[in-house]
């Protein structure tokens, strides 16, 4: 099983991932990680990335979840995978049901508040709106409350794509 945590900046991705990595011993890659240093710098800047910036960063998440799959690891992700293209990139050539997409749902208050609390992160919260309006919601993604306590979130995730803790 290969989980795919996403949703906007703020919406607690990260912590999660950590929380389900504890839980599960599965495999993680943190999407933000391979990101350019020219993204970054964008992002920094509170300038949006377009879907030129993001093209060879997907295209490297989707190496790393691919060769998951092909070694029969499971692993955990996270990626904003923002739109419906994004996330058919991440997701190419991985059968549906071995490939799930977790959406993180929180309130825009709530996001505001964590985006506020975040020391040294390269995202600029001013990125939130543009992020939420770009956010396509998917029709097929497991869609988790994610203002409750991580560890808790973890386990409704754990529990909903029917895996082993």
């Amino acid at each position: 099983m290969i989980a795919i945590l996403m949703g906007v900046t703020g919406s607690g991705k990260s912590t999660v991932a950590k929380a389900l990595v504890e839980l599960t011993g599965w495999q993680f890659a943190e999407g933000d990680d391979y990101h350019s240093e020219a993204n970054k710098a964008k992002m920094h800047a509170g300038i949006p990335l377009t879907d030129a910036d993001r093209a060879p960063w997907l295209e490297s998440l989707h190496e790393v979840i691919a060769g998951w799959y092909k070694a029969g690891e499971s692993g955990i992700m996270t990626c904003s995978a923002l739109k419906q293209s994004y996330r058919d990139t991440l997701a190419k050539d991985v059968p549906k049901d071995m490939c799930r997409f977790v959406l993180l749902d929180v309130p825009y208050d709530v996001l505001e508040k964590r985006m506020q609390a975040r020391k040294g992160h390269y995202m600029n919260p001013d990125l939130l709106a543009s992020q939420i309006a770009t956010l396509e919601a998917p029709a097929d993604a497991l869609k988790v409350d994610a203002t409750e306590n991580p560890a808790m979130v973890a386990k409704k995730i754990v529990a909903a794509l029917g895996a082993k803790a």
